[in-house]
């Protein structure tokens, strides 16, 4: 059975948060959905509110705590990232943004990336494709088509016939990220394999 390891990056201030409520939910929809297709399922949730004083030394002086270098590690070694931040001033967390600053530009090249974010009202929900989206396309990461914004509102409600729920909206989400995840682990060539250049693959074409 494959393993798959799956890594939340909650940027929530508060304990508890519904930011890291949000991205529990999101890492439970998926791992259900990739036991459903037989994966064997890792999963972590790195809370930045515990790296903030690393994050901010490390943009200072360019040397990154061993606490902070672990959770860089564990993001850009994922076969999937779920990546969740609070709102501020409609757009993303300071936090949230610093972390990622600190990623390599090509590490998280072709990786999966389920985006979320929370907010106190339903009209910051744009920030999901106004702001999160562009971070996470200039780090060429394959983000996921459905992305999931909570509002204070939405919790503990279950949607009517004209609006789709949170638990609804997460549990379609986590699904899709899933099997996101699962078509790019199959794609990968299996140890040993040598992987063929395109322009290889291309002239074997015109010689046949």
């Amino acid at each position: 059975m494959q393993t798959l390891k799956l890594v939340a990056v909650s940027a929530g201030l508060s304990s508890p948060s519904s930011t890291r409520l949000l991205a529990d939910r999101l890492v439970q929809a998926a791992r259900y959905r990739l036991a459903e297709q037989e994966y064997a399922v890792e999963a972590e949730v790195i809370e930045l509110r515990d790296l903030a004083l690393d994050i901010a030394k490390n943009l200072v002086t360019g040397f990154p705590s061993e606490a902070l270098q672990e959770a860089l590690d564990k993001v850009t070694g994922a076969d999937g990232v779920i990546a969740v931040t609070p709102v501020f001033t409609a757009s993303y967390s300071g936090l949230f943004k610093s972390f990622f600053d600190l990623v390599d530009p090509a590490a998280l090249t072709g990786t999966p990336v389920l985006l979320g974010a929370t907010g106190g009202t339903a009209r910051h929900s744009l920030v999901l494709d106004h702001a999160l989206r562009p971070l996470f396309a200039y780090l060429r990461a394959r983000i996921s088509s459905t992305a999931v914004y909570a509002a204070s509102e939405d919790w503990g409600t279950g949607g009517d016939e004209y609006t789709e729920g949170l638990p609804h909206r997460i549990t379609r989400a986590g699904e899709e990220f899933a099997d996101l995840v699962a078509t790019a682990a199959d794609a990968r060539p299996a140890a040993g394999e040598e992987l063929v250049p395109f322009e290889k693959q291309l002239a074997d074409l015109r010689l046949d």
